[in-house]
């Protein structure tokens, strides 16, 4: 088995390797491809992967490359973490937010639609790379806005199996889990439980929580509730809790809570890229001691909990068909028949050999749909803006984001955003 990462001079790279030096047994990995366009980083983080497989006893080969197409040649896997433009350009995409006074992070608002723009049509350029040099291998893309991309790949690359992935929603389940085993004493397994959530990539709501199949959250929910109240400046209103019945992932606090969210920005710098792009150097510092063998403790202030678990337990229950359960983003088929089929949705599906299957599940209540209807108009908008290069979905994906301008400020933000990305974005030139 060959297994490509794309992307793979990022930090998150290490973790990524521990995780399948954990899964040797179950998985007949023989050739890790990582592949660059940076060679130095490349060599860096790549030499530091190499040494802790060696020094596991080598049960596969760490390979480096900075060629996409020979990199993706053959392989059964092609995992996706790249960043078009590296940080300096997520830095230009909060900059770009907080110039305009909106919204500027990672995968939300304008910051989010910029990083979305530059990216997509290299993820479509992979797909394509899968399609003619390694037919019916499975795309995990990791990249963000993971859900924006994977629906791009959904609408121009059907014929390649693609899936969207974010540890948001085993973050959720692992803390759940945790809280669950200090209140009770007793543990339990990942594998038994199962986080039932829904809606869009850090867009979803969290609503129930089974464990070998009995619900339990009634018991999560009012434990969660209770908690909130006690804490003197809770991170969520109580009664909007209280009245939606679920808990919203974090990334939703920049729709419920804009103004406070936006405060905060205005204390830059430093962004959260400017914080990444120290703890980057340092890292990379670290990864290049030639005594290295362990990824180091510093990694976890890099952010992306159990990435390299959902990574390895997805690619592992595809390969042996577990038909285990993971929250990943998929073609809805159905699963929520009240919503569109072809939308690309965040929410439960089991994964085994034949693919990825969501699970049905209820839609959710109106006071939720709105906001995805909205932001769902918005990327696919922006799918289309990015693959055709085309001004006008530009101009109203900005328009119909609920994050976005007002529509006297929409061309300005617009010329702004293509003008600070100008480097990355051919296909608006």
């Amino acid at each position: 088995m060959k297994i490509t990462v794309i992307g793979g001079g990022s930090t998150y790279t290490p973790e990524l390797v521990n995780g399948f030096l954990a899964r040797v047994e179950s998985l007949p990995l023989k050739e890790l491809w990582l592949m660059d366009i940076d060679p130095e980083r490349l060599e860096i983080v790549g030499g530091f992967a190499q040494r802790m497989v060696k020094a596991k006893g080598e049960p596969f080969k760490v390979v480096l490359s900075t060629n996409q197409r020979e990199a993706i040649a053959g392989a059964s896997y092609v995992t996706t973490q790249l960043r078009v433009g590296m940080m300096p350009a997520r830095r230009g995409d909060e900059y770009l937010g907080l110039r305009h006074g909106l919204i500027g992070q990672e995968t939300t608002g304008v910051g989010g639609m910029a990083k979305a723009l530059r990216t997509i049509l290299v993820i479509l350029s992979i797909a394509r790379d899968i399609r003619e040099a390694a037919p019916g291998a499975l795309l995990a893309n990791f990249t963000n806005p993971a859900g924006l991309v994977t629906e791009a790949l959904n609408r121009y690359a059907a014929d390649v199996p693609a899936v969207g992935v974010c540890n948001v929603g085993i973050t959720a389940k692992m803390n759940i889990l945790e809280e669950l085993e200090q209140a009770t004493g007793s543990h339990v397994e990942s594998e038994r439980a199962m986080l039932n959530t829904l809606g869009l990539n850090h867009l979803t709501w969290h609503r129930g929580f089974t464990i070998d199949g009995e619900e339990m959250w009634p018991v999560i929910f009012a434990a969660y509730l209770e908690s909130l109240k006690q804490e003197a400046e809770p991170e969520w209103d109580v009664r909007t809790i209280e009245t939606l019945g679920m808990i919203p992932n974090y990334y939703l606090q920049y729709f419920y809570y804009t103004d406070k969210k936006f405060e905060a920005q205005k204390k830059w710098p430093p962004s959260r890229a400017e914080e990444v792009m120290a703890i980057e150097k340092d890292l990379l510092r670290e990864y290049a001691d030639p005594a290295l063998t362990e990824p180091p403790a510093d990694l976890m202030k890099r952010g992306g909990a159990y990435y390299s678990t959902l990574a390895t337990q997805l690619i592992n229950s595809h390969y042996n068909d577990l038909g285990q359960v993971h929250v990943v983003n998929t073609r809805n088929n159905g699963a929520v028949k009240e919503w569109p089929a072809d939308w690309v949705l965040e929410l439960p599906a089991k994964v085994d050999k034949l693919g990825i299957h969501p699970l049905p599940a209820e839609p959710l209540p109106p006071a939720c749909f709105g906001l995805i209807s909205q932001v769902k108009m918005y990327e696919l908008l922006t799918v289309e803006a990015a693959v055709h290069g085309d001004r006008n979905a530009l101009y109203q994906a900005l328009l119909a984001h609920p994050l976005g301008p007002s529509a006297d400020k929409v061309q300005a933000v617009m010329d702004d955003m293509l003008e600070t990305n100008k480097q990355w974005l051919p296909q608006f030139n």
